[in-house]
């Protein structure tokens, strides 16, 4: 029985942010439901920021469900592990969201492969005092964690002791701010236990003395639910929930950072550098699964949603699974479609080959139809800049967009440069309240790959 009295409103929040339909309840009440392993798999070996993997593996090799298949011994990286028994058929280039392509290994699955369910057993009883922090951060590198909720940065970096960055404060995200996308709120609602085992791992490992966990307060249903899982739990006095208010982009972990403590992280800094450890709620449940069950990283929970879906809903994915057979598993599409995006349609990736494979940060699949599409198209025919300001309020990141967009667009990277534009998130927020509908983030994307281009260029 959920305690109703828990305050669920949101007080802190941070400067800029705006405030797109959410387009949720299209998945909300779908429970996450497992998806049967497929025909074939391609797990790529680049799925996280840092070193790409090397395949330990080779074509004709047979391998187990779970099974490690590609690691490096760079700090920065994080493993991959098969989710499937079955033979290497190739390692080869396959659809990249970010990189283009980027080599893959191919597995083709044998005709017994039980389908993985999420990980069962966890209760109130978990004491992170039987792990030490070393335990936990080798588990958790060994099982290939990353983060679930952005980049994928890997995710024993990010809780492993430091003695020259001591860490301070611990904040598990479960805000979900982007449109349609609702897995972080399924996880939340239904493996709360697994979320707060993972928390308080997390916390013995890297040493914070305070956690706080950040959540929406359109989200209600999580915030009581995890409010009343805490109560049961031992060593939980230094673990809070937080309502957030409700906004765009407050998933983001400097913004719910700055919500929540009213610190900021400084321009191209990291977390850590203010005593900060943030992590995503799908993280912790895999940090959990991780050092209590040993079991590594192979499936994640994606949402596969939008107007055009058959039948949306959140679903347990072997990771390397392909968009079209996930898409297909649910019914496929029922209206003409524009746009299949992985992630959100604020700051997800649009993708031209459905063969794409799920990967470790893949938490959405979203399919506009081409309705959609065509009546925005309409809307939004670019004028001239009135010099508004709006772009300017809306930032998170308290940069101005316009200067750095038309300083691209007249290939003045240095003074792009000068305007912060390495700063920027991405985020979309101007773009989305831009009166003239100049496609401002996608300005100052094209100039961030032109200054990554132009440094490769420069002699050392």
């Amino acid at each position: 029985m959920l305690n109703m009295k828990i305050n669920t409103k949101g007080r802190f929040t941070f400067p800029g942010g705006t405030h797109p339909p959410q387009s949720k309840d299209l998945t909300a009440e779908s429970k996450i439901q497992p998806v049967p392993v497929g025909k074939q798999v391609a797990v790529m070996l680049s799925q996280h920021i840092g070193a790409v993997c090397q395949p330990l593996v080779r074509q004709g090799n047979m391998v187990q469900a779970g099974q490690k298949i590609g690691d490096c011994d760079a700090f920065v990286c994080a493993p991959v592990h098969s989710p499937i028994t079955g033979k290497v058929k190739e390692i080869a280039l396959r659809s990249h969201a970010v990189l283009g392509r980027s080599l893959a290994i191919v597995i083709d699955a044998y005709a017994y492969n039980p389908t993985k369910r999420p990980c069962p057993g966890f209760k109130d009883d978990l004491d992170e005092n039987n792990y030490s922090a070393e335990q936990i951060c080798n588990a958790v590198r060994q099982a290939g964690i990353v983060g679930m909720g952005g980049a994928g940065f890997p995710t024993r970096v990010k809780i492993e002791p430091n003695p020259r960055l001591p860490k301070e404060t611990l904040i598990i995200n479960g805000c979900e701010c982007e449109p349609y996308i609702t897995s972080d709120y399924r996880i939340m609602l239904e493996w709360t236990n697994q979320i707060i085992a993972g928390t308080k791992l997390a916390r013995k490992a890297s040493g914070c003395s305070k956690v706080f966990i950040g959540i929406e307060d359109n989200k209600p249903e999580a915030i009581e639910v995890m409010n009343t899982a805490l109560k049961t739990h031992a060593n939980n006095d230094d673990i809070k929930v937080v309502p957030v208010r409700t906004k765009y982009p407050q998933g983001g972990e400097r913004q719910l950072i700055k919500a929540i403590l009213k610190k900021d992280v400084p321009t191209g800094g990291i977390p850590p550098m203010i005593g900060v450890v943030a992590l995503n709620v799908a993280t912790v449940a895999a940090i959990a699964e991780a050092v209590v069950f040993d079991s590594p990283l192979t499936h994640r929970v994606v949402t596969v949603t939008g107007e055009a879906i058959a039948n949306p809903g959140n679903f347990y994915v072997p990771i390397g699974t392909s968009v079209e057979e996930l898409i297909e598993f649910c019914g496929g599409v029922t209206q003409k479609s524009a746009k299949v995006i992985l992630g959100g349609p604020m700051m997800g990736i649009a993708i031209a080959d459905l063969k794409t494979p799920i990967t470790k940060t893949t938490n959405a699949v979203t399919v506009l139809t081409k309705k959609q599409i065509g009546r925005a198209k309409f809307a939004r025919r670019q004028t001239p800049c009135i010099r508004c300001g709006r772009c300017l309020e809306v930032c998170p990141e308290n940069l101005n967009p316009t200067k750095i967009a038309h300083a691209v667009k007249n290939n003045l990277l240095d003074v792009a440069e000068n305007y912060y534009i390495s700063g920027c998130m991405e985020c979309g927020c101007c773009s989305y309240v831009c009166p003239a509908n100049i496609e401002l983030t996608g300005y100052i994307k094209t100039g961030k790959i032109f200054l990554a281009e132009q440094k490769k260029k420069k002699p050392e």
